[in-house]
């Protein structure tokens, strides 16, 4: 009996809740950098609404990059990347280490971790996130889309005032309390809480599939990580896509003149769908996968080499 408790004991390791906190934050800091500015332009995609004679500011992806560093130049392709950096580290960091967690007490006494598990796993990563990501996602909103705005504004003769994401927090905390940070947070789970149930599971099954490193640690190695967080990424963003852009709008709390206002989810679907139809669920997708693919790419590596246990010089399990 005895021998048996002792066989049966590595697959019980403790939990290592720091290493875990830090990679997330460390992979977080690192993707956002990479791939902010195209994250700007899907904001910017996703926000603008089509006239009714079917005029509108971006005609596409490479329309708005060029439009936006044209008019705002380098640095105005990381309007919003300070609330980013700041905030991303525990948002990531509270999404991988619940997903890991969770799947950590959800195997199986054989070791086993049934689909269904890790998908409860995933979603209650996704659920656990939205505490920071819903008031981080709405600041970066604001900020991203603050230049079409003024552009909308200039062509009608307008100007519209400048306003920095401690001025905007500031306001919405003194109007609305706390609250007023949560703004689109039924939104924001939606998009995910849907997106973890997708990625976790399918970026484990495609990781298993790749060859084994040989350090005897039974980790994927350093591509096939790498590559599984990019092809999951990228397709749990599409999936998710049209919840992506109803949370957008939502959190949009400055429209160009002319842009309809939204009550809430499904008053957003209702309208997008009546005026722009089904196509606009999908707007800035592309962008969204080439943002999403990278960051989960190079968070999942980060997070599988172990960058933080190596830092603190304890063992990875």
């Amino acid at each position: 009996m005895a021998a048996k408790q002792a066989l049966e004991q590595p697959q019980h390791q403790q939990f290592a809740l720091l290493p875990k906190i830090i990679n997330g934050g460390i992979a977080g800091i690192i993707g956002v950098t990479c791939v902010f500015p195209l994250d700007l332009v899907k904001t910017r995609l996703q926000n603008q609404q089509i006239g009714p004679n079917g005029e509108r500011m971006y005609n596409s992806m490479f329309d708005c990059f060029r439009k936006t560093y044209a008019a705002e130049g380098y640095f105005g392709m990381y309007r919003g990347s300070g609330v980013n950096i700041l905030l991303i580290t525990p948002e990531k960091a509270i999404k991988l280490t619940a997903n890991d967690y969770f799947r950590h007490k959800l195997t199986t006494k054989d070791g086993k971790l049934p689909i269904s598990s890790q998908m409860v796993a995933g979603g209650l990563a996704g659920a656990f996130q939205i505490i920071v990501t819903t008031p981080m996602e709405l600041l970066k909103i604001q900020m991203q889309d603050a230049g079409r705005v003024a552009a909308a504004a200039k062509l009608a003769g307008k100007s519209v005032e400048k306003v920095s994401a401690t001025q905007l927090a500031t306001q919405l905390l003194r109007e609305k309390g706390i609250f007023g940070l949560y703004k689109g947070i039924g939104a924001t789970g939606l998009r995910d809480v849907t997106f973890s149930i997708i990625y976790f599971p399918l970026f484990a099954t495609l990781n298993d599939l790749g060859p084994r490193r040989k350090d005897g640690s039974g980790e994927a190695v350093f591509w096939c990580s790498f590559l599984a967080g990019l092809a999951a990424g990228s397709t749990a963003a599409l999936a998710v896509n049209p919840f992506d852009v109803v949370k957008t709008r939502l959190q949009a709390i400055k429209k160009a003149d002319g842009e309809k206002e939204f009550k809430g989810i499904s008053d957003c679907i209702t309208k997008t769908l009546k005026h722009e139809g089904p196509t606009a669920f999908f707007k800035g997708g592309l962008c969204r996968m080439i943002v999403i693919a990278p960051l989960f790419g190079i968070a999942q590596t980060v997070y599988y080499l172990g960058v933080a246990e190596n830092l603190l010089g304890v063992e990875k399990h």
